[in-house]
């Protein structure tokens, strides 16, 4: 079992910077995949990034590349989501999610746990 908890969100201006973390326990870390995904009001869960175990392969949705990033700290079980130049529509709950394995996973259904989520509002 693997117990996940977000950290971080808030209110941003847009164009502001949020770093959102990811804690982890109960198992060793470094050996999941860990996901990022948000959810908007009526709308679905959707990908934005992910890191695979050791860190050596990171996936960035599109509609972020060039303003997120993704890192991992195995030695805190702490996977890290760095959000730059933020923007209205980024506003959503952020959700963070692990999974066994050394792949690149995007799909809700392909994580089997899930933290509670963070709040995320950008302001204009």
């Amino acid at each position: 079992q693997v117990q996940l908890v977000e950290s971080g969100g808030g209110l941003v201006q847009a164009g502001g910077s949020l770093r959102l973390s990811c804690e982890a326990s109960g198992r060793t870390f470094s050996s999941y995949t860990v996901g990022w995904f948000r959810q908007a009001p009526e709308k679905e869960r959707e990908f934005v990034a992910a890191i695979s175990w050791q860190g050596g392969r990171t996936v960035i949705t599109d509609s972020v590349k060039g303003r997120f990033t993704i890192a991992r700290h195995d030695a805190k079980n702490t996977v890290y989501l760095q959000m730059n130049t933020m923007k209205t529509e980024d506003s959503a709950v952020y959700y963070c999610a692990a999974r066994g394995g050394s792949g690149i996973y995007a799909r809700t259904t392909e994580y089997g746990y899930w933290g509670q989520g963070t709040q995320v509002t950008v302001s204009s």
